[in-house]
């Protein structure tokens, strides 16, 4: 069968999912170590034996339900293509909101100390890295195994004003900053979004903090308030209905300027909120 074939019967094998031919294409691409582009310019080039079979396997486990971004291992964010494994959250495009948040308030040229707290693949701190070249990251995460893939998207990246430390939450973080960012689990673990699409593979411990959903917010806007500089901003992610939830958070821990943001589809999204003092820069 050809490429052009074997796209069709994939995409009939995908019917349940919205982008089934785009998801063929992708997968097909994968099994070849192929640009999409390169499908379109051979549709009549056979596939080789041992490639047919890879690309039906891996057509099945997406018809199984496992996140395209597992089976390919990438997944793009910021326009940076990061390597994920199932030890990490899949990046998702809402987060990129808290990295536009963040990008608004640090001036362009500042050497910032900024903290990223639960990195996992390293999306965020690293989408900051590219942009913020004068500033000095640092991302923290519990899994080994996270640390070592954010690791490893920072060298493939050339992103070498990231340091990783191992910890939960800002424990293993010393000194001030001028900014904390981060994308803490916030679902609660009876919600069943979780038994849902992406998230039935993803790491549980990521997604939900419990039977509170606002446990972990609550830990990191305590935690991080002595650690900010006076003028320094805490940016949190979080539940589309849990905007006043968080923002009495912050201000119960001494914040000032707290607002929240929402996304494209209009959904809370990211709280802000900064330390009273000057800012520095």
């Amino acid at each position: 069968m050809n490429l052009r074939k074997q796209l069709e019967t994939a995409r009939h094998q995908l019917a349940d999912h919205p982008a089934a031919r785009l998801e063929a294409e992708i997968l097909l691409a994968h099994t070849l170590e192929s640009p999409r582009s390169f499908l379109y310019a051979n549709p009549d080039l056979e596939l080789p034996h041992k490639r047919r079979d890879a690309f039906r396997k891996l057509v099945h486990r997406r018809a199984m339900g496992e996140p395209i971004a597992y089976i390919t291992g990438t997944r793009e964010f910021w326009s940076l293509p990061l390597r994920v494994t199932q030890a990490v959250l899949i990046p998702r495009p809402e987060t990129e909101l808290l990295v536009e948040t963040a990008l608004q308030l640090i001036p362009l040229y500042a050497g910032w100390q900024v903290a990223d707290l639960g990195t996992g693949s390293g999306a965020i701190a690293l989408a900051l890295a590219s942009e913020r070249r004068q500033c000095r990251f640092h991302a923290t995460d519990v899994s080994s195994e996270a640390l070592d893939l954010a690791r490893e998207n920072a060298q493939r990246l050339g992103l070498e004003s990231v340091q990783f430390h191992a910890g939960s939450w800002s424990d293993p973080l010393h000194g001030q900053f001028n900014m904390i960012v981060s994308n803490p689990p916030y679902v609660a673990e009876n919600d069943p979004h979780l038994q849902e699409g992406d998230c039935r593979f993803e790491p549980r411990h990521a997604l939900t903090p419990g039977k509170d959903p606002m446990s972990a917010i609550r830990a990191i806007t305590a935690e991080t308030f002595p650690k900010l500089d006076a003028g320094g901003w805490l940016l949190l992610e979080h539940g589309p209905e849990q905007g006043a939830a968080v923002q009495e958070t912050y201000r119960s821990s001494g914040f000032v300027e707290v607002e929240t943001r929402q996304d494209l589809l209009g959904h809370e999204r990211v709280t802000l909120g900064r330390k009273p003092g000057a800012s520095g820069h």
